[in-house]
């Protein structure tokens, strides 16, 4: 059966949400209101959305983005019991990361690009404050088709997160495992150690850009980045297999952090197709679409080393 939500139901759902009360008070997305479901269907998740989130959100159009929010038909599809690929995925452009659990995707990924060029392989990253695309304190914003999406930790719809307690369910991934945020237990394997904030163990390279923009590495791209293992909590995915409240017995968990990459940019397991980025107006869909879009993803973003869009 499915579990419909609106604004402030989403506790059935492992997550309280009370936007207004946490961030300075902007303007809810128009005259829409939150409508999501997630149901079983064999060994599937389905999630549907309007796209429009139970939080307060920023002004749109603004400066730096033209757009407004508008419903969306978003339908994604996941795995119940997600298995890990052989080595992570990245994840390729058009392609969202995963949901949240108020129907809002995750495209942690811009179209912008040093001089406009997409051969040089320079993309900016969306979070560096080198650019103004317009982001609200939610660490969204729209694209042209209506879709509100973050970039980052969706920080109205985590008013419950606290430093003294384990995270609880913010979405799932496109694979299908489990996304948290910021808070996790200290031992993965066990609750009783306590919490702690845990870490991207992505590191800003050191020295100067070889090609395109030159100039220091100082994370204005996401190129700027690598992976430098043993440096954090987090496998290069932003991940680590750990028992958590929903899932006692243990799973492997996604975490949102403040640090790059923010969202991650990898997956453990294999991303189902309803992830790609449909036609305008119809944002997320079972069948796809060729993207038309503002965002198009992070582009390839190697397990231990920069990124690079692509076609």
């Amino acid at each position: 059966m499915a579990v419909k939500t609106n604004s402030y139901t989403l506790a059935v759902m492992g997550l309280l949400a009370a936007a207004a009360a946490a961030l300075p008070a902007t303007r809810s997305a128009g005259a829409h209101e939150n409508k999501v479901s997630i149901r079983a269907d064999g060994d599937m998740r389905i999630i549907r959305s309007n796209g429009i989130p139970q939080h307060d959100v920023g002004a749109f159009p603004n400066r730096g983005n033209p757009n407004a929010i508008a419903p969306q038909s978003h339908a994604y599809r996941v795995p119940m019991n997600p298995v890990a690929a052989n080595r992570p995925v990245p994840m390729r452009r058009g392609m969202s990361f995963g949901v949240a659990l108020n129907g809002v995707p995750f495209d942690p990924g811009t179209a912008e690009y040093w001089q406009n060029d997409r051969r040089s392989g320079w993309r900016y990253e969306a979070l560096s404050g080198k650019i103004n695309l317009g982001l609200d304190q939610n660490n969204a914003h729209v694209q042209p088709n209506g879709a509100y999406h973050y970039h980052g930790l969706p920080k109205g719809m985590l008013t419950s997160l606290s430093p003294d307690a384990h995270s609880p369910l913010v979405g799932y991934a496109a694979d299908g495992f489990p996304i948290y945020a910021l808070y996790g237990y200290s031992d993965p394997k066990d609750p009783s150690k306590g919490i702690k904030q845990l870490r991207s163990g992505w590191r800003l390279k050191s020295g100067t850009r070889p090609d395109g923009p030159g100039g220091r590495y100082d994370g204005s791209f996401v190129n700027d980045w690598q992976y430098v293992d043993g440096a954090g909590d987090l496998n290069e995915s932003n991940a680590r297999f750990a028992v958590t409240p929903d899932y006692p017995k243990g799973t492997i968990a996604y975490f949102l952090t403040d640090g790059f990459p923010f969202v991650p940019r990898l997956f453990v397991g294999t991303p189902d197709s309803s992830f790609r980025k449909g036609p305008p107006g119809g944002g997320g869909g079972m069948h796809g679409g060729r993207p038309r879009i503002h965002d198009q993803g992070p582009g390839h973003l190697g397990p231990r080393g920069g990124g690079h869009g692509h076609d």
